[in-house]
């Protein structure tokens, strides 16, 4: 059940009218899901995720008909995914394998392929199939021969089971994507967004304004499609069904500490249940929005937080990026290249006593000694106490750092100036973070800028307005520099993804094939990042820094010292 080529491509409009060709209503119902216990039906999840049996045993899998591999490693969602719903990858469509589907006959059309020649005619020489039964799916998973006596053996593995086993596989597939996600009403979708209290409002103005455009957006087109036939059939070329829903957009705002957000965000969703969240905001914590999300299977697209969960394993919120501590891990990538000369002086790390010096010094102490390097020293500073000439001096005498690591605020600039222009012995690389710098990073002293480095997570200022234009369309009446400048283009990011991902859904409104389609997307460039790009099992969009310095004069540019640097 999983095909075994190269890197799957992204889901084209093509592609993805290439796999509903796969799944064309004929009328004929699919067959009734059969009886599965909650835990049955966690044991065939497992199974279709896994690669794992009931038992607890690896599935035993064979590819090319007879060569034995571990049924972890070949798993089936790699290629049909989360939903079930197939992917496409180079010129290989892997079909549905969701009852759903599989219990209906394939013929090589749907209504609305004739508008796009490429697929029309690649349509034509689709293989049809019956619609499959109990027996004949068994039949295929175990010997990799479909209904009509041909062998997929060269683009999936087939699977040696019990029929116990196989039983609750197939239950668990005729399950699969089986009735609309919640929140998915005949011509509605509903969306909600959350917003910690205490944010400040025009961080929270700029998260919502994009967002809630897109809503009111596409609510127009619904509005004028409903009054004008020639709308109408535009639309639906564009959009499939999708023309004739329209979106809501709810507010959950959450009080009180974290550990009450839990029982908030139940309630808000046994009153309303949503698709997604689209975006939310938080200046602190979102660990518990993160949970809610992962118990309830609900996606959260791109939240505003500065420290994301980091996990690799969990599925269901998409983030911008790993957050602050990305930057430190870039850092110990980009020192890495030049360790050779660093000899056996340290690596010392000052660090802010504080959540995103904590951040920044731990993603680069994980990657640094990754890399096959003794930990680095480090240096703490506690609450209120500044950064001085002497504990620089102090440092440079008697550690000799190779590289000097500043994880703090504008508040050490000063010292650091001062040491630029010391007699002390110099480290090879003095280096800072952008971000943590803030606002101040464009106002580095003069005498500093030669000396120092700094980790910068976004495309250059001056190479990113080009998308300006784009974001002002989004703001209508609205003067762009009354916004939060980061965290509206980042809203204007969640906008485009999210119209993008259900235009390429075509009606397959299931929560995990909202998650399937966007990872399959192409890189997209959009402003601030340099680049947006999901693989399989990615959970974070943005995945680099640059390495930057200021340049000179009053209106200094941020001048490139590293390529895009990916951890």
């Amino acid at each position: 059940m999983i095909c075994v080529t190269g890197k799957r491509l992204a889901l084209s409009a093509v592609a993805m009218l290439l796999m509903l060709l796969c799944s064309a209503a004929t009328g004929r119902a699919a067959a009734p899901t059969a009886a599965l216990s909650p835990e049955e039906m966690r044991q065939g999840e497992r199974m279709y995720r896994e690669g794992v049996l009931p038992s607890g045993a690896p599935m035993k899998a064979f590819v090319s008909g007879d060569v034995p591999v571990d049924g972890t490693a070949f798993t089936c969602v790699s290629c049909h995914l989360h939903s079930g719903l197939g992917s496409f990858e180079g010129e290989v469509v892997t079909p549905p394998t969701n009852g759903r589907v599989l219990y209906q006959e394939r013929k090589p059309f749907i209504p609305g392929s004739e508008f796009i020649p490429s697929v029309s005619n690649y349509a034509k020489n689709l293989p049809v199939r019956p619609a499959y039964t109990d027996e004949t799916l068994a039949s295929l998973i175990a010997t990799g021969i479909d209904p009509t006596g041909r062998s997929v053996l060269y683009v999936m593995p087939r699977y040696e089971l019990g029929d116990r086993d196989m039983a609750i596989l197939i239950a668990y597939l005729k399950a699969l994507s089986d009735k609309p996600s919640p929140g998915v009403g005949t011509s509605e979708i509903k969306f909600a967004t959350v917003i910690v209290e205490g944010t400040n409002p025009l961080a929270v103005e700029s998260m919502l304004t994009p967002i809630q455009f897109s809503v009111d957006r596409k609510n127009s087109l619904t509005l004028a499609a409903k009054k004008n036939s020639r709308v109408a059939r535009m639309a639906y070329n564009m959009l499939g069904d999708l023309h004739s829903m329209s979106f809501t957009l709810s507010r959950w705002p959450l009080k009180g500490p974290p550990e009450t957000w839990r029982a908030q965000l139940d309630q808000y969703y046994r009153n309303e249940p949503v698709f997604a969240l689209l975006g939310g905001i938080s200046e602190g914590e979102w660990e518990p929005v993160h949970r809610f999300c992962e118990e309830n299977r609900i996606p959260n697209l791109f939240p505003v937080v500065d420290y994301p969960v980091i996990s690799d394993t969990d599925w269901y919120t998409l983030y911008f990026s790993r957050g602050v501590r990305q930057e430190g891990e870039a850092a110990a990538r980009y020192l890495n290249g030049m360790a050779g000369l660093f000899g056996n002086r340290p690596v010392v790390q000052v660090i802010r006593d504080s959540r995103k010096g904590e951040a920044l010094a731990d993603g680069f102490r994980t990657i640094w000694q990754q890399r096959g390097h003794a930990a680095p020293l480090d240096i703490r500073l506690t609450k209120g106490e500044r950064l001085t000439d002497k504990l620089i001096r102090e440092i440079l005498d008697t550690r000799r750092p190779a590289a000097l690591l500043v994880w703090d605020d504008d508040s050490a600039l000063p010292a650091l100036t001062g040491a630029a222009a010391g007699k002390e012995e110099q480290p090879t690389v003095l280096l800072a973070s952008g971000t943590y710098l803030g606002k101040s990073l464009w106002s580095i002293p003069e005498p500093l800028r030669d000396r120092l480095y700094l980790t910068y997570p976004y495309r250059l200022p001056q190479e990113d307005v080009r998308f300006d234009i784009a974001v002002k369309k989004v703001l209508p009446g609205k003067d762009i520099q009354s916004f939060d400048q980061k965290i509206i283009r980042e809203s204007f990011i969640t906008g485009e993804v999210l119209g993008k991902a259900l235009m390429e859904m075509r009606a397959e409104y299931y929560r995990d094939f909202l998650l399937d389609s966007i990872g399959m997307m192409t890189d997209m460039y959009y402003p601030l990042y340099e680049r947006v790009s999901f693989g399989p099992g990615q959970r974070y969009a943005s995945k680099g820094c640059y390495i930057v310095q200021l340049g000179k004069g009053e209106l200094p540019k941020l001048e490139r010292r590293s390529e895009w640097v990916i951890p």
